[in-house]
């Protein structure tokens, strides 16, 4: 693998934490969201990711980077509450909420937080290879 295959792998594993720290934001700021049917209440979402293969010389696969696959909604219950005096109820009483999890959520976005930094120090050291095999040919 080529030194500069790193610069590509590093910045695919960016932009994929990047749509996880997205996806996860959006989930906590609508964790708190009512609504009056289970249509149409926000369900928590997730990033699916996936490695990016191409052949190498000998016929073996090798790893090129994260592809994102897609933001699928997660299947967990909702939070159904009864709640008759509220606004929002519906013709039962019953006012439904999101199936988020603030307290995983904000370890998913501490997890990507790092993994994302992680990226961008290994983006940096290979640079730095770089640089210092270049300043090897000038002496």
């Amino acid at each position: 693998m080529s030194l500069f295959n790193v610069f590509n792998i590093t910045a695919t594993g960016m932009s994929a934490q990047s749509v996880r720290l997205n996806t996860t934001a959006s989930n906590i700021a609508n964790a708190d969201s009512v609504s009056s049917s289970v249509d149409s209440v926000y369900r928590a979402r997730h990033p699916v990711f996936a490695a990016q293969m191409q052949k190498a010389a000998a016929d073996q696969p090798q790893s090129v980077g994260v592809q994102v696959l897609g933001i699928v909604e997660s299947d967990k219950p909702l939070n159904i509450e009864y709640a008759p005096d509220h606004p929002m109820a519906d013709k039962d009483g019953y006012i439904y909420k999101p199936n988020v999890n603030v307290i995983e959520e904000m370890t998913n976005m501490i997890s990507a937080s790092r993994s994302y930094q992680t990226n961008v120090q290994l983006a940096e050291s290979a640079r730095n290879m770089v640089n210092k095999t270049l300043q090897l040919g000038q002496r």
